[in-house]
């Protein structure tokens, strides 16, 4: 049975995030050195949100982790106008779901 990526997407954001609540809730800041919760100008962090973010959950101008969202974003799961990941959504996407995607409906 093959899998369907799209699914899983949403399954795995909801699970990070709660986990980040649960850690939040729990008291626990940092994990590993980074910060749960990260939010400023440049922020890292796993929820990092700013204009320049590096986290698993990355939104920014300048966006790089597992799930980043923004302008220029960099991850696995790329969303932006230019978005570099294996599943890059955006204007300018390189990845191999843009092209598998740009492949089947040209066909």
């Amino acid at each position: 049975m093959p899998v369907d990526w799209e699914d899983w997407t949403g399954i795995v954001v909801l699970v990070l995030l709660l986990g980040a609540l649960f850690l939040s809730l729990a008291g626990v800041e940092t994990v590993a050195g980074f910060e749960v919760l990260a939010a400023g100008r440049s922020a890292v962090g796993y929820l990092a949100a700013g204009n320049f973010s590096v986290g698993i959950l990355s939104t920014g101008i300048f966006s790089v982790g597992v799930f980043a969202a923004g302008i220029f974003s960099i991850g696995i799961f790329a969303i932006g106008i230019f978005s570099i990941g294996i599943f890059s959504f955006g204007i300018y996407a390189a990845g191999i779901y843009a092209v598998k995607r740009h492949m089947t409906t040209a066909e």
